[in-house]
């Protein structure tokens, strides 16, 4: 199920770049295309983190997917993403180009509300087994 559900979160992300900037995937300029992308891409990290880990709670796998989102990001600062950028575009999207502090927000937004129905499908699922 992991599986499936990081691939449809990167699947929409692409779909939303391709038809929101019209430039193709390596395009984000525009809102839509930048902010949805940050936050499906942390989603799809969410995803991840069930797959390496299927039996995480989601509150850890939540603090651990937006660490990890956020180790990347800072990780921008260094300039290493920008130069492996110039050369890989499975870089330029796994790792991004230039530092935004903007998108550490939005990488809490593409993970909270995911945690919260998680949790809350696991207490009803919890409830009907008693």
């Amino acid at each position: 199920m992991a599986a499936i559900a990081a691939a449809g979160f990167l699947a929409l992300a692409l779909g939303i770049r391709l038809l929101a900037a019209g430039g193709g995937v390596l395009d984000s300029s525009g809102a839509l295309a930048q902010y949805s992308g940050t936050a499906l891409y942390a989603s799809m990290v969410y995803a991840g983190v069930f797959l390496l880990f299927p039996t995480a709670k989601p509150a850890g796998a939540g603090l651990a997917a937006i660490g990890f989102c956020w180790t990347v990001e800072l990780f921008q600062l260094t300039g290493v993403p920008a130069d492996l950028s110039t050369r890989s575009t499975l870089a330029r999207l796994a790792l991004g180009v230039a530092f935004d502090p903007t998108d550490l927000i939005w990488y809490a937004a593409g993970v909270v509300p995911l945690v919260l129905l998680h949790r809350l499908a696991g207490t009803r699922t919890s409830a009907l087994a008693r």
